[in-house]
């Protein structure tokens, strides 16, 4: 019982702290951060440990299952090249800028170890930084490669890792033995995740209940990551494959029932995934920083090292991949050359979380094959990084974006967009009107022309004048008084017991669909 209480409370000041965090105009994991770390002082407040199969099995795939869902396939093919520059090649290159930092700080730890540590900071975090880039309209090309590195540099560094900590427990390293791995366990995780993409699609085309299909989706992920590590294969590149197969093709799956309500179930758990999980980190910060047994002045110099090499390196290796690409003729044509505004803001978007705090907990345990090192240092330098890159680079993003200038105003473009493709909609609707009306009443016919006009003049009308009140947004302010009265009339007569609750919940579902719809006008 005390341990779902335990649950319960994290999960409501996870939910005040996020909360607490939109007003403030916060990053929710910074506060979510400072609040645990401020909570571990607190006489009686139970101490939080995460183990690292929880976070990398139980965690950490619907966190990237999700993004993946999100992510539009042709925008992340279109920008392949940068995100991979930056998810493998970037990575790769910060651990063992990092190891050889370490190393050089403290001697007498193992390279390998130094590596490992490297490998654990190297990948960001995008879950925030994608936030502010879509809360504060970054160019849509930036977000997609941030989300891009997000779902891609995960991989490289568990794997890396991985081979980082069996080098320390004595296992062969070398150039062939480590590009065998790395392809054997990403072509594993590429082969799993479409397998049971392809099955988990087969499945949604069949089954016409939103609630099946809910449990589906919420299956897929955790069964393909389980599968992937029975097998030896990267379980990061096998649920973002999966995510990225599905996402694409989820028009084609799921009825719109499913489609509303999949989108509503999976926005909760992330939110309340990710909210917990910072606010845990916070809580083991404390227990971390006292069980660190080299001294201060070590601690603050390392940690400080880390961090400051993980910018520049970053920043070094965001203007050549951005530039330097474009020599050549082909991709000069393809892309055109961005400001320098567009990859500095783009260094500077490399806050940690999950997948860094993930792999800190699976650093081996001191004994046996494994030699002499400071494990809980470690650990406690990669909780430091999470921390100081959402204190430091999360805040000051937005405002770095905005002084740069790097915005997109797509309101326009986008509007403009829609209203050419829903004519030519409205245009197919009525020809399938005119092909399947037969014998139809004809104010049926008559209504449902009229609402595709509706729909028609409500995309031109985004393009008018935004301080005048459309004809669209006048209709969606008295509807939605009328839709309150409505309510209200109905849930008199059940209190009244004119009407069952069987009656006033059908009555209100319509009524909030509709209503549902009327937002989406405004939006």
């Amino acid at each position: 019982m005390s341990g779902i209480v335990d649950v319960v409370v994290l999960v409501a000041i996870s939910v005040i702290g996020a909360a607490l965090a939109r007003r403030l105009g916060f990053v929710a994991p910074l506060v979510l951060l400072v609040a645990g770390l401020g909570l571990s002082y607190v006489p009686g407040f139970p101490e939080a440990e995460l183990e690292p199969e929880l976070v990398l099995i139980g965690i950490l795939p619907p966190l990237l299952y999700v993004a993946a869902l999100q992510t539009s396939v042709p925008a992340f093919r279109r920008a392949l090249r940068p995100i991979l520059l930056l998810a493998v090649g970037l990575v790769l290159v910060s651990a063992f800028l990092i190891g050889f930092v370490v190393h050089w700080l403290l001697p007498d730890i193992p390279f390998a170890a130094c590596v490992a540590l490297g490998a654990i900071v190297a990948p960001p975090d995008a879950v925030s930084a994608t936030a502010i880039a879509r809360r504060i309209g970054l160019p849509r090309r930036v977000v997609t490669i941030l989300e891009g590195e997000s779902l891609l540099n995960d991989a490289t560094a568990l794997v890396l890792v991985r081979i980082a900590t069996g080098a320390l427990a004595g296992g062969a390293v070398g150039f062939w033995p480590i590009a065998g791995q790395v392809a054997l366990k990403a072509g594993g995780g590429v082969l799993i995740g479409l397998l049971g993409a392809f099955l988990a699609a087969k499945l949604h085309r069949k089954i016409e209940d939103p609630l099946l299909d809910d449990a589906v989706s919420l299956l897929t992920p955790f069964v393909v990551v389980i599968v992937a590590e029975e097998l030896k294969s990267s379980s990061v590149v096998a649920v973002v494959i999966a995510g990225l197969y599905l996402g694409h093709r989820i028009p084609y799956l799921l009825s719109a029932t499913s489609r509303l309500q999949m989108d509503a179930v999976w926005r909760l758990i992330t939110f309340l995934l990710e909210g917990v999980v910072f606010l845990l980190v916070g809580l083991q910060l404390r227990h971390i920083g006292e069980s660190i047994e080299t001294g201060v002045g070590t601690t603050v110099s390392l940690t400080a090292a880390v961090f400051a090499t993980l910018v520049v390196v970053r920043f070094l290796w965001m203007y050549p991949a951005t530039y330097l690409a474009r020599l050549v003729p082909r991709i000069r044509q393809r892309e055109e050359r961005p400001p320098i505004t567009v990859p500095t803001v783009l260094a500077w978007a490399g806050m940690r979380g999950v997948v860094t705090l993930a792999a800190a907990q699976t650093l081996p345990p001191v004994g046996g094959k494994v030699p002499e090192y400071h494990r809980d240092l470690f650990i406690f330098v990669a909780f430091a990084v999470i921390v100081l890159t959402l204190l430091v680079q999360g805040t000051t993003l937005p405002w770095l974006a905005v002084r740069l200038g790097v915005r997109q105003d797509t309101t326009t473009e986008d509007a403009l967009a829609e209203a050419g493709v829903q004519h030519q909609a409205g245009r197919a609707a009525l020809e399938a009107l005119d092909d399947h009306a037969g014998d139809a009443p004809t104010e049926v016919v008559d209504r449902l022309r009229a609402l595709v006009g509706s729909r028609s003049n409500n995309a031109w009308e985004r393009l008018g004048n935004q301080e005048q009140e459309t004809p669209s947004a006048a209709y969606g302010r008295l509807r939605r008084e009328m839709i309150g009265a409505e309510r209200r009339v109905f849930k008199i007569a059940r209190n009244e017991g004119r009407i069952p609750e069987e009656v006033l919940i059908r009555a209100q579902r319509e009524l909030d669909l509709e209503e549902s719809q009327l937002q989406r006008s405004d939006d």
